[in-house]
């Protein structure tokens, strides 16, 4: 699949769900930004390695460049601090 950059932005987004979706995922949102990306998108995947996949394959094309980012929800927040860790910062 290759990336468009003609055909406006319905296009970019219509390459962009075809994408998640080709990895088993879907497309949550997608938006325009003003900051140094110029997309931002949240897709739902089924697991980290079809979320690498993705990742994989744009950045392959040398066109774009994507940045993943997990989100975590309150729910597995909420079991993250209930873990208890011992941990002792190293000595400075």
């Amino acid at each position: 699949m290759q990336l468009a950059f003609v055909g406006g932005g319905s296009k970019r987004r219509q390459v962009a769900e075809g994408l998640v979706k080709e990895a088993g995922g879907k497309l949550e949102a997608f938006y325009f930004t003003f900051v140094d990306s110029d997309v931002a998108l949240i897709a739902e995947l089924p697991d980290s390695a079809s979320s690498v996949a993705v990742s994989l394959a744009v950045n392959a094309s040398r066109i774009t460049h994507i940045k993943t980012i997990p989100l975590i929800t309150v729910e597995e927040m909420d079991v993250a601090s209930k873990k208890k860790l011992a941990y002792r910062p190293p000595e400075i």
